[in-house]
């Protein structure tokens, strides 16, 4: 797995291309920081849809979790949320895609001004 490394995004300045910043998605898959103000972001350049899985490995209340998936349709973007239930033993999350044909993933952490 690639660990991911997350682009700050200041109030101040923004993310002028964020196209720019992504980078290849790993076909073991990826792992990313996770908590308040992250979130992934996928770039789906393929004629196909892909669907992203992020493991939740918790339980709430005593039940698990489930995974978290994510369908990005050809030639779109998704966005999705990279909160606490998603934090492993490593403290990152773990992200698998189905394929990674044209897809390009970037971690986006929101600061404050």
């Amino acid at each position: 797995m690639a660990a991911l490394t997350a682009v700050p995004v200041t109030g101040a300045a923004g993310v002028a291309d964020l196209a720019a910043a992504a980078v290849a998605a790993a076909g073991g898959g990826d792992t990313a920081p996770c908590g308040p103000g992250y979130a992934l972001v996928v770039f789906n350049g393929d004629a196909s849809p892909h669907t992203v899985t992020i493991a939740t490995p918790g339980t709430r209340n005593g039940l698990a979790i489930a995974d978290a998936t994510l369908v990005v349709a050809a030639g779109d973007t998704g966005v999705i949320a990279l909160t606490n239930d998603f934090r492993g033993a490593n403290d990152r999350a773990a992200i698998t895609y189905n394929s990674v044909t044209s897809v390009t993933v970037a971690v986006l952490q929101m600061k404050g001004a």
